[in-house]
């Protein structure tokens, strides 16, 4: 089952920040998990309504998938050692 992939305007400015090499590697990796759902992903805890993370090398990307069925909401592109303050 692929899921439409819908971007925050926080999470497209971050990635838009990057270089291109590391920008096609995290667009390759969520249209990855839109697709198959499968990657490096981790719930998160204590994160309320459910957020997810997926690692792709040193960044991470959080995301929802349960607010609206059918649908990965990306919500930010952060560094690892910003991803979890």
């Amino acid at each position: 089952m692929t899921r439409r992939i819908l971007w925050t305007a926080r999470a497209r400015k971050s990635l838009e920040r990057l270089d291109a090499g590391t920008r096609a590697r995290i667009s390759e990796r969520v249209e990855q998990l839109a697709a198959s759902g499968s990657g490096d992903v981790k719930r998160l805890v204590a994160v309320e309504p459910p957020e997810y993370r997926l690692r792709v090398g040193d960044w991470r990307v959080r995301f929802e998938m349960e607010s609206q069925p059918g649908v990965v909401v990306i919500l930010e592109v952060l560094h690892r050692r910003e991803a979890y303050r």
